[in-house]
């Protein structure tokens, strides 16, 4: 038998004992607790399966880039024709680049080994000689310990030989599920987004199509100033390397026009190597001048070529790219810190579009946001299928239908 106090002790805490900051607290907490495990879950998927989704990622990339010129040739042309025509340009593009960077280190590799081998006696002539005093017992000493090292590490140095094999495949496949992926964006891009734009709930369709338009616009607009930003970092650095007479130019030029797609560090980073060859081919004089080249190249696409041109096609502040391409970075890799910054810059347009609205919709009030979930009224039912056409609410795209382009 149980008393009152008893009873009162087990009940429930009446909900009118709890203060409402702390509701919604606990409220806010669990959504956000929802929000982060659905993101780590999210990011574990794409961390397993980024040797497709890095391709296919790269391939939207290009699409964007590259859709005004398909868009541009004549109709009489098959799209499909002009699709693998772009589709084979970049491919002899990317083999034509390689071809000419191998070739370049072909022929100056050994003479670099050579003029390595001199430094590192240099090295270590100084190491004796100098302020440090090392003599030469304590440095065969030290290079002892290094091979012995090797020796007890060779599994690792075996594994990772292997691991470098299994990287070259993935290289080969993810380029070409690239190149595949993008023919079918550029030939039936329409029909595809199509497909996806159906996924979402009919009263929805028309705000998803429209906001996403506008993320792709900035996702083109984008690739496409980042394209000229990397031209010109390419091309200075490049200049500079070959005024100084710094081996592997063109491969210098190759490395920091591809780094230069990870915005503001990119270039930094990549002329480090052009310093490191100047250093050990030109001395610590000519490597100095290199490392003030990279320096201002880097502050012009700070200071002059990303607000001018990029503020222009993506409306985020310097410290925001810093922070993405840095959380990238270190969640994805060098797959995060390249796509980093498009994929902010196009989420950022979209949600710009579903918080201010446009002139477009004509059921919205003035300065009413179109917003992802409609409003109960306009929410198609079994009734609606009656009264109305099956694609009456399809998203329209420019030109027509988009099964028909």
């Amino acid at each position: 038998m149980t008393t009152h106090g008893e009873d009162a002790g087990t009940a429930a805490i009446p909900r009118s004992h709890l203060p409402y900051p702390m509701v919604l607290a606990a409220a806010w907490a669990a959504c956000l607790l929802l929000i982060a495990g659905g993101g780590w879950i999210l990011g574990q998927a794409i961390g397993r399966l980024s040797v497709i989704l890095a391709p296919l990622a790269i391939a939207v990339l290009l699409a964007a880039m590259l859709r005004p010129l398909v868009d541009r040739v004549p109709r009489r042309v098959p799209r499909a024709l002009a699709a693998l025509v772009v589709v084979l340009g970049v491919l002899a593009l990317v083999v034509g680049s390689l071809a000419v960077v191998t070739t370049q280190l072909a022929t100056g590799v050994p003479e670099m080994r050579e003029k390595i081998g001199s430094g590192v006696d240099t090295a270590l002539q100084w190491l004796e000689d100098g302020p440090l005093h090392l003599t030469a017992d304590r440095l065969q000493e030290a290079v002892a310990q290094v091979r012995a090292w090797i020796e007890s590490h060779s599994e690792a140095v075996a594994a990772g030989a292997v691991q470098f094999g299994h990287t070259a495949v993935d290289a080969v496949a993810g380029l070409l599920i690239c190149l595949v992926a993008l023919f079918f964006f550029l030939y039936q891009g329409e029909k595809l987004w199509a497909f996806f734009v159906r996924w979402f709930p009919r009263a929805s369709r028309l705000n998803v199509d429209r906001a996403l338009r506008q993320g792709w616009g900035s996702l083109g607009a984008y690739t496409r100033t980042q394209l000229t930003v990397a031209a010109i970092n390419a091309t200075g650095v490049g200049l500079g390397a070959l005024v100084l007479r710094v081996p592997f130019v063109i491969p210098i030029v190759v490395v920091v026009f591809l780094a230069s797609f990870v915005p503001i560090v990119g270039t930094l980073v990549a002329g480090l190597i052009p310093t490191a060859l100047a250093l050990v081919d030109r001395g610590p004089v000519i490597a100095i001048a290199m490392l003030a080249i990279v320096l201002v190249v880097h502050q012009v696409e700070s200071h002059v070529l990303q607000p001018v041109l990029m503020g222009h096609a993506v409306a985020l502040h310097p410290l925001a790219v810093i922070v993405v391409v840095a959380s990238g970075t270190y969640l994805f890799g060098i797959v995060g810190a390249l796509f980093a910054v498009p994929v902010t810059a196009m989420v950022n347009t979209v949600v710009r579009y579903l918080a201010g609205g446009t002139d477009g919709d004509v059921d919205r009030e003035p300065g009413e946001a179109p917003g992802l979930v409609p409003d109960r009224a306009v929410v198609s039912g079994p009734d609606d299928d009656e009264r109305s056409g099956p694609d009456d609410d399809e998203p329209a795209s420019p030109g027509g239908d988009p099964a028909t382009r």
